[in-house]
């Protein structure tokens, strides 16, 4: 199914439940080259510690997913999120976003990204931050962040030199 064949009716953004966890599991796997792995454990843990942890329906089927976490979560161990942690005293981290093939070019990202900042906002957190790998490079993100506000704000290579990222926030002005 192509999101760009058909019009898209009826978007629900809701808190992901652990019915979710079939659909995540497997759009992360088949993403898996731009992402971090996931396994049920992960899962679990992100529902745990996650501040946002979203699905997203189109029409009724599962189409995507977000998980953003804050400051101050000592157990998490990402390289970028420690970038950050070290950089900002408050933020919400957008660790990763999922939009399932054939649900791209329908303006999920974007309507994610909004509820993302409104639910910042309402926090008080004066930044939403993410990383965009450019190499291997990303132009559909760096594109994307950019338009949704995003800024550079650092570079770092992880993941033992073999990806280098551009961390980038979005100012909120709070």
């Amino acid at each position: 199914m192509n999101a760009r064949a058909f019009k898209v009716k009826n978007v629900i953004i809701r808190n992901t439940t652990d019915g979710d966890c079939a659909f995540i599991l497997k759009t992360n796997r088949e993403n898996v080259e731009v992402l971090s792995p996931m396994s049920k454990d992960d899962f679990c843990n992100f529902k745990n510690r996650a501040q946002l942890f979203l699905t997203v329906e189109v029409d009724g089927a599962p189409a995507a997913f977000l998980i953003a976490l804050r400051e101050g979560v000592e157990t998490y161990k990402s390289e970028n999120y420690l970038w950050f942690s070290k950089n900002y005293e408050k933020f919400l981290y957008i660790d990763r976003v999922v939009i399932a093939e054939g649900f791209r070019g329908c303006g999920i990202g974007k309507k994610l990204y909004s509820r993302v900042f409104e639910e910042a906002k309402k926090m008080g957190v004066p930044f939403v931050t993410a990383e965009i790998d450019t190499v291997p490079y990303n132009e559909a993100s760096l594109l994307f962040h950019k338009a949704m506000g995003f800024n550079e704000v650092g570079t770092q290579t992880v993941r033992g030199g073999a990806v280098t990222v551009s961390l980038q926030a979005a100012d909120l002005g709070l």
